[in-house]
Order: C-alpha cells, then structure tokens, then sequence
C-alpha cells in the first residue's frame, strides 16, 4: 500500500488531527490518575503498582493490533477502523472514571474502590492503544518518505497541544469558570475533574472522528491478491506467530534505534517520576505539609505545562528541518539538549532560582518532541510496508519495558543507591539521556540500512 504523491500541509494536519484526542486522553490520566487513587483511598506506596496497568496493556495490545491492522481492508480502509474503535471505546472509559467510586460500590463492594479506577485504567489504557499504534503507521502508510518526517512532527505538535489542554484544564475550570474542586462526598473526585473527563470523552472522539472522516486510505494495489494472502493467512494462530517472527526479522537499524529507546524512556521515567517531588526539595522543604513544599509542587506543574508548550513549538522546527537534515542527527542534539536539562536540574537552588527550571525542562520541551517524531520517521524508512503496523507495535517494547522496570525497582534505587536524593534521580534521568544520543550514533543512516 504505497502512497501515490505527496501531500499537502492540510491533508497532513487532517490525517494527524486525531493525536490530538489521543493525547487529551493521556494526558488526563497522567496528570489525574495518581490524585485519582488517592481520593479513592490508595496508599502512596501502592500508587506504582496500579500504574502497571499502563505499560503492560501497551506491551500487549499495541503489537497485536498492529498485525490485525497490517490484514485489514474494508469500507473504512486498513487503519482507520482501529482508531474510531478505540475512539469509542476511550472516551467510554473517560466518561466512567470520573464515575469509579460509585462503580465500585455498585460492582466491587467487596474491594477497596481504588481497584474499580485501575480496572478503568486498564481498559481505557487498552483502548487508546487501539487508536494509537496504527496512526504510527498510518504516516508510513499515506506519505512517501520524505514527508514522514513531517507527518511525525506534526503529530508530536498536535501530542504538545493536546497535553497541555489536559494537563491545565482542572485549573482552568476551577480559576477561571469558577468549578469547584471539591468533592461531593467521600471517595468522589472533585467536581473539576470530573468535568476535565468529560470533557476529554468528547475532545478525543470527536478529533478522531474528524480524521477517520477527512482522510481517506490508499488501497492495497492489488486487492484480490491482498485479500487471497490474507485469506491464508488469517485466524490467531498465524497472528500469534506474527510477533516472535517479526522479532526474528527485525530490521538491523530497529534493533539498534530500540537501544536508543530504551534509553530514552529510561530517562523520561527518571523525570516524570521524580521531578515533582524534587522541585519542593529545591525549593527547600520536603514536607508535604509546608507552604513551601506546596509551592514547589505548583511549581513543577508549570513546569511541565512550559516542557509541553515548548513541544509543540518545536514540532513546527522539526518539520521544517526533517526533509533537509539526518533525522539521526537532530534527534541526537535533541536528546543531549533534553539530558542537559534533567542534569541542570542538580545546580539550581532555592525558590529564587525557579525561572532556571522553566529553562530546564523547555530543554526537555524540545526533546520530548522529537522523541515523538523522529524515531517513527527513522523505522519507517527501514521497515518493509506489508509488516508496518506489527513493527511499530513491537517498537512499543522498547517503551514499556523501561516503565515497567521503572515502577518497579526505581523506588528502591533511589533509597538505596542513591539515598532518596530526589534531584538527582532527576540527574540520572539526564544520563540515560546522553547514553540514548551515544547509542544513536550506532544506528545506520537511512541509505545504509544492513541487510539481516
């Protein structure tokens, strides 16, 4: 399914416009999950666990489907059922969560509530996966090469803006509309938030919508022979064996680009796992009662919202430099730039200094971005076209598995090894970040590919 000419920067901004509903509902839940289970009666030290049900949902999910993807063609094309699939089921998922105490208590009164909103997080978490692995394809699919670069930046500007709508959306309810944040009993999530998803229901279907509406998909070539291999190759025995065979077949440049993966999400884990808690101790309290403390976990929040501005600013660069550069060349600045950042976090000091980390993690703005695009727009130039969707899911692994080393051991590290020194498992996050720019330089360029 190759694509017959390039596209304008319109049909590229419809064909990407549903990341933007994508993102709306990641971002919800990474900046509301953790208060979630805290309302809903979890202990801090059981937070990480429910966590899980993120990367390995991702771990399973995104693979398969991307093979199912790989085999499918009907009135809606090959991807696009998947993304109005996830759709619904996505923004059903968003509409409940708001909803999981008192689903508990009609469901699991035999439970801890907390347990309903994990079990929502996993199917929520299941079903973005089904939107989101094949619109990584679905680039490779409609733009001939030169564009993926574009095509993949232009999703990280849309993952930018959709973050930062999220992410500041209680408080814009709560400051500027007057919602309250309280809640309206015991284990109730406060009536902002709960608008925040339900607003985020209807943003996510209805940016997927758009794009399974404006942009069409390209046919198989020949769909008679198309349909005849999928005929003999169907059923989920063969889709079983799908996966470990790609794995045998990977491309040499996507073992290599896997590394910097690993690397790469090694060191955002560092950053989103500690980096709100390390600002208060920079600020000089780590007392989660003091104003101080409280002011310094504002703070991160502005942060975070400054790393996603800077994104989607940077997407607009990255795209205008894609087609003419090494896409090795500037995801690897932009990855020193981004551990720059995390290790910089270790010299500021006091309240006074804050401004020094709105620099900080704009650096990482501008690595988050390209960590986005520029990886996807590498592995589609070395991917065969029949097996794209199965490749991009499988290049999933090299997301997930670091998450879940990350929820699962970075506590103890960080007791033990690094004697709860919260700032620098920031530091160490821009580590990883430098190792993932040095593994970079081991990844062939894009007319060097080795054959396996």
């Amino acid at each position: 399914m190759k694509p017959t000419r390039p596209l304008s920067l319109p049909a590229i901004w419809n064909m990407s416009f549903g990341f933007l509903g994508i993102q709306f509902g990641w971002g919800l839940q990474m900046a509301n999950m953790s208060p979630i289970y805290k309302y809903l009666g979890a202990a801090d030290d059981q937070i990480s666990k429910l966590w899980l049900a993120a990367p390995l949902t991702g771990f399973i999910v995104q693979p398969i489907i991307g093979a199912m993807s790989d085999r499918t063609w009907g009135p809606l094309g090959r991807r696009r059922p998947y993304f109005l699939v996830g759709a619904i089921l996505s923004s059903l998922a968003l509409l409940l969560m708001p909803n999981a105490g008192s689903l508990a208590q009609w469901l699991l009164p035999n439970l801890p509530k907390f347990y309903m909103a994990a079990l929502l997080l996993w199917v929520l978490d299941a079903s973005i996966n089904v939107s989101m692995e094949p619109f990584r394809a679905f680039v490779a699919d409609k733009l001939p090469h030169e564009q993926r670069g574009m095509g993949f930046a232009m999703q990280s500007f849309f993952i930018g803006v959709g973050a930062v709508v999220a992410g500041l959306l209680p408080y814009v309810l709560r400051h500027w509309f007057n919602v309250s944040a309280e809640a309206d009993g015991a284990n109730a999530l406060p009536l902002n938030v709960k608008i925040s998803f339900y607003v985020g229901a209807i943003a996510f279907f209805t940016a997927v919508l758009w794009t399974v509406i404006s942009t069409p998909e390209n046919p198989p070539e020949d769909l008679e022979a198309f349909r005849r291999e999928k005929a003999a190759s169907g059923g989920l025995a063969h889709l079983i064996k799908e996966i470990p065979d790609a794995l045998a077949h990977m491309p040499v440049a996507m073992r290599r680009l896997a590394l910097v993966q690993f690397f790469t999400w090694l060191g955002l884990f560092c950053m989103w796992l500690h980096f709100s808690n390390a600002v208060p101790v920079i600020f000089g309290s780590s007392d989660p009662s003091s104003d101080l403390f409280k002011r310094g976990a504002e703070w991160a929040g502005v942060c975070y919202a400054t790393k996603d501005a800077v994104t989607f600013l940077a997407a607009f660069g990255l795209m205008a430099v894609a087609r003419k550069v090494d896409r090795r060349l500037i995801h690897g600045i932009c990855l020193v730039l981004g551990g720059l950042g995390l290790v910089a976090v270790g010299f500021i000091h006091g309240e006074e200094q804050r401004s020094l980390l709105l620099v900080a993690l704009a650096l990482g703005g501008v690595a988050w971005a390209s960590i986005l695009s520029m990886p996807y727009a590498i592995l589609s130039g070395v991917l065969p076209a029949a097996r794209m969707g199965v490749y991009m899911g499988i290049f999933n692994f090299f997301i997930v598995l670091p998450e879940i080393l990350a929820a699962l051991f970075f506590g103890p590290l960080v007791k033990n090894y690094l004697h709860g020194n919260l700032i620098h498992a920031v530091m160490a996050g821009g580590v990883c970040m430098f190792v993932a720019a040095a593994a970079l330089t081991w990844v062939p360029g894009e007319k060097k590919e080795i054959a396996t």
